[in-house]
Parts: C-alpha cells; structure tokens; sequence
C-alpha cells in the first residue's frame, strides 16, 4: 500500500468517526449545534477520500463495490444536507442508514471479490 493510500485511510477513519461521534448527539436528544457541523465535516471528509483513494486495475465487481463506497459517502452527505435543513430526525437519519448498510455490505463483499480475483487470475 502507498504512502498516499495509508494516509487516505488514517483521514477516513477520523472521519468516519466524526460521523458516528455527532450522529449520536441528535439519536440521544441531546442538543448543540455543533454535532451537525462535526457530521457535516465527516462526510465531507469520508467523501473526498473516498474520490481520492487509488485502486490497482480489478475486475468489473471490485471496481462496482468501489463506486459503493463512494455512494456510501454521497449518502453520508445528503444526510449533513437533511441535518441542517429539514426539521425532523427521520430524513437525515434515513440516509445515514442507508450509508451505513452501503458501507457494510462493501466491508464484507470487497475483501471477498478481490480474493476470488486473486484465485481467478491464478489459474
């Protein structure tokens, strides 16, 4: 992995972090105002790495489960969007979802389609 890669995936951990850290704020009925720019700042921050991360040339599913994840993060957007402008928990809340399972299925699937990459290309 390059020095560039590494450091994308230092960023979006923290990120991905801030997301998780203000999302609960809100869910708790906890309120300051500063949980929706610290999610904001999330997913902006899991998006730009997400567009930025390299990946070796893969087959069409790994480079699919790719563009998943940045929806993922598009998600996690449109959800700060609905954070600042709509006035109930369930919009934002319904991308932040969303998002979530996105990343979830990736998380599982990826690791699993570059392996069979891998033993295809072996043989």
């Amino acid at each position: 992995m390059d020095k560039r890669n590494q450091i994308l995936g230092i960023l979006l951990s923290v990120s991905l972090l801030l997301i998780l850290v203000a999302a609960v704020f809100p869910i708790m009925q906890v309120r300051w105002v500063g949980s929706r720019y610290l999610f904001a700042v999330g997913a902006a921050g899991a998006l730009v790495c997400r567009i930025l991360e390299k990946h070796p040339k893969s087959g069409l599913r790994v480079r699919r489960l790719h563009r998943m994840e940045v929806v993922s993060a598009l998600c996690y957007c449109l959800s700060a969007f609905f954070m600042f402008y709509a006035d109930t928990v369930s919009d934002w809340l319904a991308f932040l979802t969303a998002g979530a399972v996105l990343q979830l299925y990736t998380s599982f699937m990826l690791p699993r389609a570059e392996r069979q990459e891998r033993e295809a290309n072996k043989k």
